[in-house]
């Protein structure tokens, strides 16, 4: 999941650049800890230019979740096809998430840690983002009536790994519990 150079950044129109910019940086250091005017700055527009495209910063946060989760969740389900698109997959790829060096865990959750509370659309978009991750994990299921429930067991696994590895010095544990929830789940399948 990277994203361009910055030279490439370059020939992008402004909009463009603002928001890869923008999702690089919030994804790296914090929505928070990161300014408008870094954004600006490292982005190459103006603030009339920022604020033609982006009127505040909820606008930008917006639409960097609204970014990340259409890259992301492509880039989940395409994983997920590329390990075999079973539940055996979960874990492999979420270690190639893992091992990627720019990883610091689901911009989701650490949006809502960062603004749930002053922002609860925040909340509302991770929700919607859960959502989709928790059918893209039920697609790996066979159809049955606990199929959702599953799933939905699954996708809470799958956030804990992602959080254990965000602070472990390796990815190890998380993926050796996700995957001992996997084979207890497909013991019951």
């Amino acid at each position: 999941m990277q994203t361009n150079t910055n030279q490439d950044r370059q020939s992008l129109p402004a909009r463009e650049r603002i928001l890869l910019t923008a999702h690089d940086l919030f994804y790296r250091e914090g929505v928070r800890a990161t300014g408008i005017d870094r954004i600006i700055a490292e982005a190459g527009v103006t603030k009339v230019t920022f604020y033609r495209h982006f009127p505040s910063k909820n606008d930008l946060i917006y639409a960097f979740l609204e970014y990340r989760h259409q890259r992301w969740i492509s880039w989940f389900v395409d994983a997920l096809q590329r390990h075999g698109n079973n539940l055996q997959a979960l874990a492999p790829t979420l270690a190639e998430w893992f091992q990627n060096g720019s990883y610091r865990g689901c911009a989701f959750l650490n949006g809502v840690s960062e603004l749930g509370g002053a922002m609860p659309e925040v909340v509302q978009i991770t929700r919607s983002h859960k959502q989709d991750m928790t059918r893209a994990i039920a697609e790996l299921l066979p159809r049955s009536e606990f199929r959702e429930q599953y799933a939905e067991a699954l996708s809470i696994a799958v956030d804990g790994a992602i959080v254990r590895a965000q602070f472990d010095e390796t990815p190890d544990q998380a993926l050796d519990s996700l995957t001992l929830v996997v084979n207890l789940l497909q013991s019951r399948l």
